[in-house]
């Protein structure tokens, strides 16, 4: 599980790079300022969730259920919640808002949640060790 987590850390940590710069530069003539300050909170919530995935695979074992439960609520939930939102931008830029995907993005950020509420249980657990 470590393993998996570092590399969808970088590859989403890497990817947030990328979509930040094509929503700043290519994007910004297409979007209004609204869609634009969604694009942009979808990807700061991507990278700020590829390092709290790289962090976890860092510090815990994986060895509790709620470690693993923890880790896919990060994937998931930032897949779900950061690209709704760019589906969402996109294809409202292009005037077809594909409304499928608003109820996507509270599940994503319900389940980030979930995965910030099991971290801390597990961090805590740590500590006391230290």
């Amino acid at each position: 599980m470590k393993d998996i987590l570092l590399i969808f850390g970088g590859i989403l940590g890497g990817l947030s790079v990328l979509f930040g710069a094509f929503g700043a530069h290519a994007l910004k003539n297409k979007f209004s300022e609204e869609l634009q300050k969604s694009f942009e909170t979808g990807v700061r919530y991507q990278m700020y969730h590829a390092l709290i995935i790289i962090i976890s695979g860092v510090i815990f074992p994986f060895i509790k259920t709620s470690q693993q439960i923890m880790g896919w609520c990060f994937i998931l939930g930032v897949i779900l919640f950061s690209f709704s939102i760019y589906g969402l931008c996109l294809s409202s830029a292009n005037n077809n808002k594909w409304k499928f995907l608003g109820p996507i993005t509270p599940l994503g950020g319900l389940l980030l949640l979930i995965g910030w509420i099991l971290f801390t249980i597990n961090a805590s657990e740590i500590a006391i060790y230290l």
